[in-house]
């Protein structure tokens, strides 16, 4: 079976087209190589593939004949990614909260106020 149908059979991409476009991107590895999309996949194989900042690692055990449903989808791969990659990105995520609700509006006076003081004693440490 083709890589990007297998992705695609296994629910890691909406699309087939999608899947090829990740393999020509280079997010695709089997075994380690980057492959192309129509590179067959064998049983046992070790995929690794870059979603959303996170490398989902995988090892296939069998083959749908067709896009199966999300509950069946453990049947045909096991999913060896590591937990850490999970705890990196929703770490990634709370570093990216703002304290203001996106949509209030520029900063007000005192924000910018906050902001310099914050620079200046930056600048004071390197001095």
């Amino acid at each position: 079976m083709r890589i990007d149908q297998y992705l695609w059979c296994v629910r890691y991409f909406k699309s087939r087209n999608i899947a090829s476009n990740a393999c020509k991107k280079g997010h695709i590895k089997i075994n380690g190589q980057v492959v192309k999309p129509s590179r067959e996949v064998l049983r046992l194989d070790r995929v690794e593939v870059r979603k959303d900042q996170i490398n989902y690692q995988m090892t296939v055990l069998d083959f749908p004949k067709s896009r199966v449903g999300a509950k069946l989808v453990d049947i045909y791969r096991m999913d060896t990614t590591p937990r850490e990659a999970f705890e990196q990105r929703d770490l990634q995520q709370l570093s990216q909260d703002y304290y203001r609700e996106k949509g209030e509006g520029r900063p007000t006076k005192r924000d910018r106020r906050d902001l310099d003081d914050f620079l200046w004693e930056d600048q004071e440490k390197e001095d």
